[in-house]
């Protein structure tokens, strides 16, 4: 008999739960379609594909810290995903209008994904207060457990929903999915009404607030600089990996997506077992397993050879296993941080940790390229891979590693 988890019995997370569901899976779509309709409508080259993929990763870097000041600042948290969430809907239903009427251009995908990713930025910088309005701390691991897997379980099909939809509406036709995705997650957050924690007054320093909190904190700034070298070193290899499988192994592009695809059901046995591994272990050992078990699979890769069978194997067990260990990373170190940060700062620090935790993202693809291009893309793919282990080496002289239960409150 499947167990229902008890945070899914309560209402109004139930709802946010049911919309950012539903909005994961769209983004996934967004994932596949938006770079075909460059590819298929417009002919795009490699450099402007570099360009897409960048336009939608730089407002992390120019906006994180000024987001979480300003909603720390304003307050109203909820209104301001639903309106970001209106915003992305609107904002993707242009290409496919553009489109039909004949009038669609690359610059319009360029326009288009930077504000999805500004607005993007504003929405995760205000859903980590609106997630402890809505949940006890006793239940944060399980609450984490449950959004990630939604997360891990959109990765085994949403690809495979995007694909039918582009063959079905064409590329720009499929991104209505995605624009209705983000309609019902407003519905789903208009529904609800959570208290949430009072504004701050801004005061000299007031942006900067959440960078001298994470440097001072030795828990937060631990568990940043090994997260960020490890998505750093994560992006130089996934700038090559498709590459690297395609022209290198041989794979053929469509067994590598259905290789992929399957593969991604790691994530969803990582969502279930994080919070029985926390508890087992600890929270923090359990997040220093992630640390490691996220990257290290990814040596199979640069490994792979011989007959085709085997070099699929090895692909499917180092995304697995990646997968895996992803999600034991994601849903212990977010559990940690809601229990640790003060609510008057949570926007502010949120905003901070993603100016550097996304904002070594395009840097990573930037030297991926680079070094591919120089010294060769299994040399590359073995540096990338073993780089990343190096992230868990932050934590040795922190206390994350003694940390059994969730933190108390540091102010």
């Amino acid at each position: 008999m499947v167990r229902i988890p008890a945070v899914l019995r309560e209402r109004e997370f139930r709802r946010f739960w049911l919309g950012e569901t539903v909005s994961l899976f769209g983004d996934q779509i967004t994932l596949i379609a938006l770079p075909l309709v460059a590819v298929l409508t417009l002919d795009a080259s490699a450099s402007q594909m570099g360009f897409l993929t960048a336009a939608a990763l730089v407002p992390n870097l120019l906006f994180s810290l000024h987001a979480g000041a300003w909603l720390d600042r304003r307050g109203k948290r909820r209104q301001a995903m639903i309106a970001t969430a209106l915003g992305r809907a609107a904002l993707l239903a242009t290409i496919p209008l553009a489109y039909l009427l004949g009038l669609l251009s690359f610059a319009q995908l360029l326009v288009v994904s930077f504000l999805v990713g500004t607005l993007s930025v504003f929405f995760f910088v205000a859903y980590s207060t609106l997630f402890v309005s809505l949940v006890p701390r006793s239940r944060y691991l399980e609450a984490n457990s449950v959004l990630y897997g939604s997360r891990a379980f959109s990765f085994v099909s949403g690809p495979s929903v995007g694909g039918v939809l582009v063959q079905a509406l064409a590329a720009p036709g499929a991104l209505v999915a995605d624009a209705l995705s983000f309609l019902v997650s407003a519905l789903s957050l208009s529904s609800i009404s959570p208290d949430e924690p009072p504004t701050e007054e801004a005061q000299r320093g007031h942006v900067k607030t959440g960078i001298r909190y994470i440097a001072n904190s030795p828990i937060v700034r631990a568990s940043l600089l090994a997260t960020a070298t490890i998505n750093f070193f994560n992006f130089i290899f996934w700038a090559l990996f498709i590459l690297y499988a395609t022209r290198t192994l041989g794979v053929r592009p469509g067994l590598l997506g259905l290789v992929l695809g399957a593969a991604s059901v790691g994530g969803v046995i990582g969502a279930v077992v994080a919070g029985k591994l926390s508890r087992r272990i600890g929270v923090g050992p359990a997040f220093a397993v992630g640390c490691v078990v996220f990257p290290a699979p990814l040596v199979l890769v640069p490994l792979a050879g011989g007959a085709e069978w085997t070099i699929l194997g090895l692909l499917f067990a180092a995304e697995f296993l990646s997968g895996l260990g992803v999600m034991i990373l994601d849903i212990t170190v977010g559990s940690i941080k809601a229990a640790l940060i003060p609510d008057r700062l949570r926007a502010r620090v949120a905003g901070a940790y993603m100016l550097v935790n996304y904002g070594v993202r395009p840097v990573g693809s930037l030297v991926g390229g680079g070094l591919g291009s120089w010294i060769g893309l299994r040399p590359t793919l073995w540096i990338a891979s073993v780089g990343a282990v190096a992230g868990v080496l932050w934590l040795l002289p922190s206390p994350l590693l003694r940390l059994h239960e969730l933190p108390e409150v540091e102010e």
